[in-house]
């Protein structure tokens, strides 16, 4: 159901700090002319943690009427408060989302009942789930006995986002749930090691600037060159690793701004990036070829 490259859509605010809704909706339409199969709305690279009700209330009015009939449509509603995430997802519900995308609970380290319990009522809302494991982010890595028992008892989880650094687990997890669900890379630079363990396709934020080249190397791998995927991939990778010389979106909001869109602002407690990493950013998407990036708005 969730194939293909999917943006995890950064949220550009202007020079008072408030969202940018026009260069929003330009980064939005940029994804869809690259071609990607979907976007993920309100996800980490939005800086969703720092929005308000009602930022998030504009980014959702702003581009899911954009979206409709025109690529799919995930919404980040997880949280480590399980009344505040139900609360989310039942939100998101009016917008028709295609899947809800709900992190593992982040700093309560909660146990194999209480996290199957979060998940439990997220489902009841009646969204398919995409469950999102970053064990670096989160503090909490599933063992496989747990990933287990909750994708049996609550078969409403339709995805896993994988943003898991360890490729052995990666791989048996990939293998015993090919047939139960959308196995999604969750790391760019992972983005072929998933593909050969037939990843349904990824969630990228690298993709807000790369967007032309995730969508090529995901056509040439699918279509069976993975030489030339490989290729185009090794042309983008020092960029793909730019994105990410600090908290992400910190690299990707700079990189925006460089290419047109909005500044570079970040909501506290993300700062600016240094200007040793502005250098070799700037530096690297010099050296990029610009058919891999997105069109540049001036």
């Amino acid at each position: 159901m969730l194939n293909g490259v999917f943006t995890a859509l950064a949220t550009p605010f202007d020079k008072a700090g408030n969202i940018d809704v026009a260069n929003l909706t330009a980064l939005l339409q940029a994804q869809l002319d690259a071609g990607v199969a979907g976007v993920v709305l309100l996800g980490t690279t939005a800086e969703t943690a720092t929005l308000s009700a009602g930022e998030k209330q504009i980014v959702l009015q702003t581009c899911v009427p954009l979206l409709k009939g025109k690529a799919k449509i995930i919404i980040g509603t997880g949280t480590n408060n399980t009344r505040a995430m139900a609360e989310n997802t039942a939100a998101v519900k009016p917008f028709n989302p295609d899947a809800v995308l709900i992190v593992t609970p982040y700093y309560n380290k909660p146990n194999p009942a209480g996290l199957i319990a979060h998940y439990a009522q997220a489902a009841s809302v009646g969204l398919p789930i995409v469950l999102y494991h970053i064990p670096s982010r989160t503090g909490l890595k599933l063992p496989p006995a747990v990933l287990e028992k909750l994708l049996r008892e609550v078969p409403q989880i339709v995805g896993v986002k994988e943003s898991d650094y360890d490729i052995a687990q990666v791989t048996d997890t990939a293998l015993k749930y090919k047939d139960r669900l959308d196995y999604i890379c969750g790391n760019d630079d992972l983005f072929l090691q998933f593909l050969s363990l037939q990843a349904s396709g990824i969630i990228s934020a690298a993709a807000n600037i790369l967007a032309p080249a995730f969508v090529k190397i995901y056509d040439l791998f699918t279509a069976g060159d993975t030489r030339g995927a490989f290729e185009v991939f090794g042309q983008v990778y020092p960029l793909i690793k730019a994105c990410y010389l600090e908290t992400n979106p910190t690299c990707i909001k700079y990189m925006l701004c460089k290419l047109g869109y909005g500044t570079d602002a970040v909501r506290l407690p993300l700062g600016e990036i240094s200007a040793e990493h502005k250098a070799h950013i700037d530096a690297v998407l010099k050296s990029t070829p610009n058919e891999f990036l997105i069109r540049e708005r001036l």
